[in-house]
């Protein structure tokens, strides 16, 4: 695990500035504090920060093959390097060190640029090849590690994280509309484009080629979403338990410290209970709560029962409305904003965890791949919408529309989520579940912002989102369930669940591994039909019927709730600061960005509990915040240091 970084020069004479990679490397030291090393020559520079997981005293990054003629740096694990390895040395390989990475060099010795299609992991490599002066950079299948790349005329630049490039400081910072318009569709900026013009991220599955002053850009991996095997329920389980099993098993390989997140949810449940099975020690796990008016958050309670029943060393952290104050710095280390609650609670159980462990397990994926979201039980939901008569129908929206909507109760939560499928009800599948994914429509976008930047950009009419619309129509001839997981698969799970896991516990300089993440995992649930995923109205049909004999009831039968924070009703109360400082009148008219009246609108609709817009005003705030520190310069003078939390270790 570290930071990766460099610079390619398309001409052979060059050697790339040192003063400007230990710049790259400096800015990202949180992501690997434990060493740094780097590779310079004829048009090459490649960097990393490393964070000591395997083989601590001899991994050593850059790594090279026997003859120095091939160099690697990873980001990363690859979870089958002993079967790689074996493989390798009985084609004469010689291995200089135990580390993982060390596999990659003579890999692509053996396979060329098919290495890829043999990785099992995590990863974003880069790997300079000295006899074709060619550097492949490669991302893993499903983007748990990040890559960012800027193309210019003369040179490539790449790094783990955005801001390692704008350590150039001839690199301009101008926002990318088209770009924008997608981070107020969905609340996060989707593959492969960024907030700054000219930056991009390399897509999950593909590799980059830059050889002879060219960019070429390569899929390796692709999920098939239309491939369903025929297979009786007791095998599914049985095969499923088995796969889910080795996932876990071999994420634990380490020689540092491990733990897990608890939520008391069915996937960070499963994985406590494999962990249990494959340790002689109790597994230390780390939850969150919230107490007091927060306390519809709170899971607590259910990560203790799940800690009783397999005796783990468990933590826990309270959280209280001042913790926000961490935002500018979350928003530093995410690189671009993303409206999602869950960076604040994943940075701060992250900062309980890397107190005692540097590697983490996490639940992340298991919603995606089992069918674990409400929004997939659109179509179910539909069918019953429509057998009522129409003027009943148009009564319960003209009700719902009227009733208070909020995230933070049972009932009027309930309210929201009822209220958002009947006015979208009588819309084809794709596009209700584009509507409930989206923040701003197509219309509000074009209400919000100030001037008309779109110039057509923002994707067909009517579309939430060009980029969702594109993967719809990728997914090919699919039921509608498994088309909705590959888009998933594709844009939210990769660009917002996946990111700000990587950058939030990165930021507190631990590795965060994800079971569920698993590429043949993921591949043998895109074979599972759809009824085993969701039956009726039970989401995770099938993966509660495997993970059943470890988990106590009152976990297998919880109703579910997002690994977020009350951050709606903080907005209104202790917040109600910042949202005063960050969308004023003259912060958002000196922005240019947005229509006062249109935020105004928003804020006090919000604050009257007419409507319930945390996304909304989230996503304005953590973009104003990223404004000041990526626009105007503000993270020059930047210094993350540890937050003032409370916490009760138990």
């Amino acid at each position: 695990m570290c930071g990766i970084f460099g610079i390619v020069s398309h001409h052979s004479a060059d050697i790339p500035d040192r003063t400007l990679l230990d710049k790259m490397a400096q800015v990202q030291v949180h992501r690997g504090p434990d060493d740094y090393g780097h590779f310079q020559g004829n048009s090459i520079a490649l960097g990393m920060r490393r964070l000591s997981i395997i083989d601590l005293e001899g991994g050593h990054q850059p790594i090279a093959n026997e003859d120095k003629t091939v160099w690697v740096v990873c980001n990363g694990e690859i979870y089958n390097f002993r079967e790689l390895r074996t493989m390798l040395e009985t084609k004469g390989h010689v291995f200089q060190c135990d580390s993982d990475t060390e596999v990659l060099v003579h890999l692509y010795e053996e396979e060329g640029l098919d290495l890829f299609k043999h990785l099992r992991g995590m990863f974003a490599i880069a790997l300079w090849d000295i006899r074709r002066s060619r550097l492949v950079l490669g991302r893993d299948r499903l983007g748990k590690k990040p890559l960012y790349i800027r193309k210019e005329p003369g040179r490539v630049l790449f790094a783990s994280e955005l801001k390692s490039i704008l350590q150039d400081e001839d690199v301009p910072r101008r926002i990318d509309h088209l770009a924008l318009h997608e981070y107020l569709a969905l609340g996060y900026v989707p593959a492969p484009m960024t907030l700054l013009e000219g930056i991009e991220k390399v897509l999950p599955g593909h590799y980059l080629v830059i050889e002879n002053g060219q960019v070429e850009d390569h899929e390796y991996w692709d999920l098939r979403a239309d491939t369903i095997e025929s297979c009786s329920e007791e095998e599914w389980v049985e095969r499923i338990r088995e796969k889910f099993l080795e996932s876990v098993r071999i994420r634990m390989v380490s020689d540092v410290p491990l733990g897990a997140f608890l939520s008391g949810g069915i996937d960070s449940s499963a994985i406590v209970a494999a962990m249990a099975r494959s340790s002689s020690q109790p597994v230390k796990t780390y939850s969150i709560g919230f107490d007091g008016e927060d306390s519809y958050y709170n899971e607590l309670p259910y990560a203790q029962i799940v800690s009783k029943a397999y005796g783990t060393d468990h933590h826990e952290i309270m959280v209280r409305p001042q913790v926000a104050d961490l935002l500018p710095r979350l928003i530093w280390h995410l690189d671009e904003p993303i409206a999602d609650s869950a960076i604040l609670t994943t940075y701060l159980v992250s900062s309980l965890a890397c107190q005692s462990v540097k590697v983490i397990l996490s639940g992340v994926g298991g919603d995606e791949f089992f069918g674990g979201y409400r929004r997939y039980l659109g179509d179910e939901l539909a069918q019953y919408y429509r057998s009522i008569p129409g003027f009943a129908r148009s009564w319960l929206r003209t009700v719902l529309s009227k009733l208070p909507q909020d995230r933070h109760s049972g009932f009027a939560n309930y309210v929201r989520y009822a209220a958002a499928f009947a006015s979208t009800a009588e819309l084809s599948s794709a596009a209700r579940y584009m509507s409930y994914v989206t923040l701003f429509s197509r219309d509000a976008r074009h209400s919000l912002i100030a001037s008309t930047r779109s110039n057509g950009q923002e994707g067909g009419e009517g579309a939430a989102s060009a980029v969702l619309a594109s993967y719809f129509q990728r997914a090919g001839t699919a039921d509608h369930l498994n088309q909705m997981i590959y888009v998933d698969m594709k844009t939210s799970l990769a660009d917002d669940l996946l990111a700000l896991t990587d950058k939030m516990t990165m930021a507190k300089s631990i590795e965060c591994r994800a079971p569920f993440m698993d590429h043949e995992l993921i591949e043998l649930t895109s074979r599972i039909p759809a009824d085993l995923k969701i039956r009726g109205f039970t989401l995770k049909y099938l993966l509660k019927k495997a993970v059943a004999p470890w988990l106590p009831k009152e976990i297998l039968h919880r109703k579910k709730r997002g690994f977020g924070a009350p951050i709606g009703a903080w907005l209104r109360g202790s917040l109600d600061g910042l949202v005063q400082e960050m969308l004023s009148e003259s912060r958002v008219l000196k922005r240019g960005l947005f229509d006062w009246v249109v935020v105004r609108e928003l804020v006090q609709a919000h604050r009257e509990r007419r409507s319930d817009h945390t996304d909304h005003l989230l996503a304005l705030i953590n973009l104003e915040i990223w404004c000041r520190l990526f626009l105007d310069g503000a993270d020059k003078q930047f210094t993350p240091d540890v937050p003032n939390v409370s916490k009760d270790a138990r």
